[in-house]
């Protein structure tokens, strides 16, 4: 079975994309293979694949067979190097490489972002979630698909259609899926643009899907495809070098079924099903309409995605470009403008698609519906191609019904007094073939001769028609050829900059704090460009502050010069963020228990099972978090405990029983040294501080020393702590015994504290001792049993709960499946911690998807665990085991493989406890027996002297505070 965490990606692109790919983009060349079809005749989608896989494994994988290439990781491919007849401007680069600008509703996108980068976080995730068998992925290039978090189980077969439901005005334009009504997603058969009545008609025996062109192939689906397409496995080629043609969709597609359109004996052989996509978005991106209408309705689809407040968007799209004429919604409709210079003196219309436009000073007069593209060819210049926004650029030239600019293209010729022949163009000859755009150096671009290529009626002049004639000229087909892809690009890299700029200025009202900082700070950082010298205010809110700090820390890390400074800014504003609250809620200690009484506190510990990270500020204060764990006795007890008594002299002491260790506190200085981590009692001195033994936390600002405040107190505080489990456990040890010491804390001293109050605090307290961390640990060991704790997003992480069923881990149900090991390996968080929360403060993209996984991941924990079923909790389990690894790579180091190898065949899933790299083992067993082997063979041949097995139950209780 492939390793589903195992992804290679492969895209198809134009050739002088393909050729130029590694070296134009290079943060994308080391996680792509990027090839192109051969140069001639079209091969169809289904050669087109077999060549691109063939490509890829001669280039990275031929030290073994083909086959075992395949086998080794999965595959995923996209197709982006068709003609783009329908939109020219991306035709030279390819589909995928179309630049999508920022959502406004989204956090973590790129200013340097196209239309692959959204497609790739979606693709990837469904591929992960594709059952064991799948082992190649298609996906069209041209489309971008959304779907629900959580994505449904996927029939095995060896193709598995991916579809969605639409009505059948929408699906008679794509491909459709036909299924047996309780077929359990078998598929009968597929159509290729079915009329809308056929698809009615039909609907009322079968249910129909729409193609979102992702379809799953298994193993012998990919053989079938090699060998249509004319693969010789033996000789790892294809019969006369180069593929038969062969259609993915309208070859094999029709193919399919139980009782398909068209007959092929050997695909008749190959289980086909249809999986039905939930919440699907569908945009497709093929023509220059589409492209408009697409990322227009992106940007307002957000709107129904996030808590902010939008007004619905112009479909008035610009980016990375300087427009200077006033746009008006009413009198400029469908515009796109992309790496492109406007000036004021333009007059726009409507229905305009303009790239590539170079700085100029032009006084140009659009008609509606023309679109403008400037492409940098080697060594001319620009080519210039002019097109209406509709054109379909098919059809021969002379033919009444072929379109240019929206007119007939002879009407062109006609209206310049230009004989076909004149142009060295024949009449049958295809638009898109047919060379038509003027090659011109920029020096010699000129706003009359620009006019004259698209307008209706041109002036009568002989120098453009000569220029014209005179010029070299391309062909649409040509352009894709001759375009120099690094110019284009490199154009594309500095407009960006400016775009940067602007939107840095305007940071407080702009997206800028919701961009992938982390990439955004590349682009000041190789340009060299000094940063701003404005530094942030301290009248913005602390999260801006924080992520100003943390993006000019990026840059300096980028250039190779110190950010230490930046970045421990950075991570101030975050506690002032999270402390403030508390700060201005001071309390009044006052003694609260007789002379000879004991408070004592205990608590469980918590056992992470899904949804960990997205608790940890600032990732749950923008976006909220979700968590699913239990609370947890080890060998029948609460291995956190507190105990607290009064005592005469006016001094506070504290002991560590399991340290072996004590410190007596006499003066304010002493308690105030809580920001030292390294501290054996700074964890204890923050917890008092809080609970009002240092004055910026007291309710009266103090007595003036620590030794006047007990005395008014009625005496000292003897405290003795115990942590009955090993450092970096992984079990939430530290929160939760701050959260206990804050609950005895609280009886102790009359402050009437529940058990909110105490999770409140313990976050604030983490925030003190600059340690971090989130608020999950202390929500699994102050709260009972098994629960699903969300919070929205907001400074104020107020928690909802969910308790849930106890079966899975109780004595009748599977309990006895379920084992923890104490691995006697240690890992301490904060390291790992620091790392996470440096990429949550700058929204770095790939963090943030894993993160949102994360998050809907505890969604599915607690749906298995409220349905008892015990299959669906292990699927969590394994996801959860699977994301934290992505997220952090040292989760999994050789010390713990070496503890699991031996007893992996036995266990349905397992994780490591909190931040991994050691401490606790979480291991599900496939049943009794397994459960049984594991425990000999670990207890055998234990990987260390310190590892063990531990007795788990779930705690009724959770945090208990009492007094003698």
């Amino acid at each position: 079975m492939r390793d589903a965490t195992s992804i290679e990606s492969l895209i198809s692109l134009p050739e002088a994309m393909s050729r130029a790919f590694s070296s134009v983009d290079s943060r994308r060349a080391a996680r792509w293979f990027a090839g192109c079809d051969p140069p001639g005749e079209r091969i169809g989608s289904g050669a087109g694949t077999a060549h691109l896989l063939a490509q890829a494994w001669r280039g990275g994988g031929r030290e073994v067979s083909f086959g075992e290439w395949l086998r080794r990781s999965r595959k995923l491919v996209i197709h982006g190097g068709g003609q783009s007849r329908r939109l020219p401007a991306y035709a030279p680069v390819g589909k995928p490489f179309i630049p999508i600008p920022v959502m406004r509703w989204s956090t973590g996108h790129r200013l340097d972002q196209d239309l692959l980068d959204l497609q790739a976080a979606s693709y990837r995730r469904v591929l992960a979630h594709a059952p064991g068998g799948a082992a190649v992925m298609v996906a069209s290039g041209d489309v971008l698909l959304r779907f629900a978090e959580e994505l449904p189980p996927f029939p095995e077969a060896d193709v598995v259609a991916l579809g969605m439901r639409v009505e059948p005005a929408i699906a008679q334009h794509f491909g459709v899926f036909f299924l047996s009504r309780g077929a359990d997603n078998e598929l009968a058969f597929m159509l290729q643009k079915p009329g809308e009545e056929e698809i009615r008609e039909l609907g009322e025996e079968y249910a129909f899907l729409v193609d979102t062109g992702m379809w799953l192939l298994g193993e012998r689906a990919v053989e079938l495809l090699m060998a249509r397409s004319g693969w010789d496995a033996g000789r790892g080629d294809f019969e006369g070098g180069r593929p038969r043609p062969y259609e993915l969709y309208a070859g094999l597609g029709l193919a399919l079924g139980s009782c398909p359109r068209a007959r092929d004996p050997l695909v008749s052989g190959l289980r086909c099903a249809v999986a039905s996509m939930p919440e699907p978005e569908f945009y497709h991106l093929g023509s220059s309409r589409q492209l408009v209408e697409a990322v227009w309705a992106l940007q307002n689809q957000g709107r129904q995605h996030t808590a902010l407040a939008l007004r619905a968007h112009p479909d008035q799209i610009t980016q990375n470009s300087r427009v200077d004429p006033p746009i008006r919604q009413s009198a400029n409709r469908t515009l796109w403008i992309e790496n492109a210079v406007v000036p004021a003196s333009w007059h726009l219309a409507s229905e305009h698609v303009l790239t590539g436009v170079p700085e100029n000073a032009w006084d140009l007069r659009l008609e509606p519906g023309v679109c403008l593209d400037f492409v940098p060819v080697r060594p001319e210049g620009f080519c210039v191609r002019v097109y209406g926004i509709d054109d379909p650029f098919r059809g021969a030239v002379s033919d009444a019904g072929t379109t240019w600019l929206g007119r007939p293209a002879a009407a062109w010729f006609a209206a310049r007094g230009i004989a076909l022949d004149e142009a060295g163009i024949a009449p049958d000859l295809d638009l898109q073939e047919a060379p038509l755009f003027p090659v011109v150096g920029e020096a010699a671009l000129e706003p009359r001769f620009i006019e004259w290529l698209f307008q209706g009626a041109p002036l009568e002049s002989p120098e453009p028609r000569a220029l014209w004639l005179a010029s070299i000229r391309l062909s649409a087909e040509q352009i894709r050829d001759r375009v120099d892809v690094a110019a284009l690009l490199g154009r594309r890299a500095a407009n960006r900059e400016l775009a940067l700029r602007t939107m840095y200025a305007n940071r407080r009202t702009s997206v800028f704090y919701r961009l992938d900082l982390e990439e955004t700070a590349r682009i000041p950082a190789e340009s060299g460009a000094p940063l701003p010298e404005e530094e942030p205010r301290p009248e913005e809110p602390p999260l801006a502050r924080m992520h100003e700090h943390m993006w000019r820390a990026a840059v300096r890390r980028h250039r190779g010069e110190p950010g230490d400074a930046e970045e421990a800014a950075a991570f101030a504003c975050l506690r002032e963020a999270l402390v403030a609250p508390v700060r201005s809620a001071p309390v009044l200690p006052a003694c609260g228990v007789l002379a000879d009484q004991i408070v004592w506190g205990r608590s469980p510990v918590r056992l992470d099972l899904a949804g960990g990270w997205t608790d940890t500020p600032p990732y749950c204060l923008q976006h909220g978090g979700r968590v699913v764990n239990v609370a947890a006795e080890l060998n029948g007890q609460p291995p956190i405990q507190v105990f607290a008594r009064l005592s005469e002299r006016p001094e506070i002491v504290v002991r560590s029983i399991d340290l072996g260790a004590a410190e007596r506190i006499e003066r304010y200085e002493q308690l105030a040294e809580y920001a030292r981590p390294g501290s054996e009692f700074a964890l204890a001195k923050a917890a008092l501080a809080l609970a009002g033994f240092l004055p910026e936390f007291h309710a009266e600002g103090g007595c003036g020393s620590l030794r006047a405040q007990m005395e008014a107190f009625g005496g000292g505080i003897e405290i003795s702590l115990l942590a009955a489990v090993p450092q970096g456990s992984g079990l939430g040890t530290s929160s939760i015994l701050a959260a206990t010491l804050l609950g005895t804390l609280g009886e102790l001293c009359g402050l009437g504290w529940d058990a909110r109050e105490v999770m409140r605090r313990t976050l604030a307290l983490e925030q003190l001792l600059t340690t971090g961390g989130g608020w999950q640990d202390q929500a699994g060991g102050v709260l009972r049993g098994v629960k699903h704790v969300a919070t929205q997003p907001g400074v104020a992480q107020e928690m909802t709960f969910r308790w849930l069923p106890e079966h899975v881990f109780s004595a009748e149900g599977p309990r006895r499946c379920v084992l923890l090991y104490y691995t006697g390996l240690t890992r301490l968080a904060k390291g790992i911690l620091q790392e996470i929360v440096r990429g949550m403060s700058l929204n770095a993209g790939e963090r943030l998807e894993v993160l949102r996984s994360i998050g809907a991941n505890a969604d599915f924990a607690a749906d298995a665990i409220q349905r008892g079923d015990w299959e669906r909790v292990c699927e969590a389990v394994r996801r959860s085991w699977r994301l934290n690894r992505r997220l952090d790579a040292g989760t999994d180091p050789p010390e713990v493989r070496a503890v699991l190898e031996p007893v992996e065949d036995c266990l349905a899933a397992c994780k490591l406890l909190g931040a991994g790299g050691g401490g606790y083992l979480l291991m599900l067993a496939r049943d009794e027996e397994a459960a049984g082997r594991v425990r000999r063979i670990l207890t055998e041949r234990p990987p260390n002297a310190r590892a063990r097995f531990v007795d788990v139950r779930v705690s009724q209780t959770g945090l208990e505070v009492t007094r003698s």
